[in-house]
């Protein structure tokens, strides 16, 4: 799937899932480092326990984040 994200530096997520599990996330745009280290951390998990995990993160004065975006990537996924 393709998620176009909003309030933050990555223009989109691009997200593999099989059975419920992540297989694969890239995120186009953004900080590199971070948004390297947050596909690697999820690779492998169920969903729920992403979105448990990402969802509510902010990045500075913003109300949301690369991770919070994914979260809700997820959710519209489910």
């Amino acid at each position: 799937m393709v998620y176009k994200t909003s309030g933050v530096c990555s223009s989109e997520i691009h997200i593999e899932i099989k059975e419920n599990i992540i297989q694969s996330v890239k995120f186009i745009g953004g900080c590199s480092g971070n948004s390297q280290g947050i596909s690697r951390l999820v690779e492998g998990m169920p969903i729920q326990e992403a979105i448990k995990k990402m969802e509510g993160i902010k990045c500075g004065f913003r109300s949301t984040s690369c991770p919070d975006q994914l979260a809700k990537a997820l959710h519209t996924y489910l």
